[in-house]
């Protein structure tokens, strides 16, 4: 079993507190860099046992509008994804009117309650886009002013920085297809820093241009993906399902089977099982088992079959498990952007600036 010891739970470093925890893409993703996490705050049953399961030891607050923050006030890193349904181009789209969209309010409330010194946020895209302009409030608040600010040409771009009084703040899109695995997951990654710390969140999250991360004209972005491992570029395309088919691999636009955008996990990725393009043979087409939607998403296999309401991991049922594979972060996008902080603090070793 995969265990809190390798996830460096204990180890000696950066102290992270992670909210809206699911199954724990982030602690998953910086194992080997020393770090801790302090606490999980989940809410969901089925997640929360995964926690239990793989982390022991390891408190969950739950509801993280219920965490005293001021508590908190030696962890050096508080991330977290708050929910997507709200902010997503397939749900409703009543974003901060929604109980969900306004955690992402609330979470700023935390994070200026426990101060770390450094704070990584993730949703969807759809976020950058909205009635109300949430985005424009999230970056106000963590930034440190009382007023939202408006997007140039009334829409935010999809990279941008931002330096305010209390915080400076860049965020990207970035898309999982670029990291290693093969799935088109585009997300905003908002990581802000606090004033004074001598850390640029903009050097962390943007790189030069014309690295691995970047593809060749010509070449779509998942089939170099194995070679480029653990270097990214933004994404402009379309969201699809991609398809694992013998040795090739292909995209395929399925209706109800993406479920990147809304994090729902009802639809899952499917895979053709054929040795040629979908347009050209007759393709079976199946769901993705549990244990390939969790290699899709970067984790390690059965990550998620865990005993479960008095039945043994060997008959953990599948629902549960795609549904918190589907609301997960892609690992190897957060191991990139942990391995980018490390190196950041290394150059910086007093970046940290834990509060007195």
């Amino acid at each position: 079993m995969e265990s809190e010891s390798a996830a460096g739970a204990g180890d000696a470093g950066l102290r992270y507190l992670s909210v809206c925890s699911g199954i724990e893409a982030a602690s998953v993703a910086w194992r080997g860099l020393g770090w801790s996490p302090v606490a999980f705050a989940e809410v969901a049953p089925f997640p929360s046992a995964v926690l239990a399961h793989r982390f022991p030891s390891i408190p969950n607050l739950g509801d993280l509008t219920k965490i005293d923050g001021a508590r908190l006030r030696g962890v050096d890193l508080i991330v977290g994804g708050t929910p997507c349904q709200a902010f997503s181009i397939s749900g409703l789209r009543q974003s901060l009117a929604d109980a969900r969209g306004n955690l992402s309010l609330k979470f700023v409330e935390l994070v200026d309650a426990a101060d770390p010194a450094l704070v990584l946020w993730e949703n969807v895209p759809g976020v950058l886009n909205t009635s109300d302009n949430a985005f424009g409030c999230l970056l106000a608040g963590l930034a440190g002013w009382d007023e939202p600010l408006l997007p140039p040409k009334g829409r935010w771009p999809t990279a941008g920085a931002v330096y305010g009084p209390a915080r400076s703040l860049a965020w990207r899109v970035l898309d999982a297809q670029h990291f290693g695995v093969p799935q088109r997951r585009r997300r905003v990654f908002l990581l802000a820093g606090r004033a004074g710390i001598g850390i640029d969140p903009a050097e962390i999250l943007f790189e030069p241009q014309g690295g691995c991360g970047d593809p060749l004209a010509g070449i779509a972005p998942w089939e170099g993906v194995a070679a480029c491992s653990g270097n990214g570029s933004p994404d402009a395309g379309g969201e699809a399902v991609v398809c694992v088919t013998g040795e090739r691999t292909h995209a395929l636009t399925a209706e109800g089977a993406d479920a990147s955008e809304d994090g729902t996990g009802r639809g899952t990725p499917i895979v053709c099982i054929t040795s040629e393009p979908p347009a050209l043979a007759r393709s079976i087409v199946r769901r993705l088992l549990p244990k390939e939607c969790e290699r899709l998403q970067g984790f390690p296999d059965d990550w998620t079959r865990i005993p479960w309401k008095r039945k043994s991991a060997e008959e953990c049922p599948d629902g549960p498990r795609y549904k918190a594979v589907g609301n997960s972060m892609a690992v190897p996008v957060m191991r990139w952007i942990g391995h980018r902080i490390a190196k950041a603090l290394a150059l910086n070793p007093a970046g940290k600036g834990r509060p007195a």
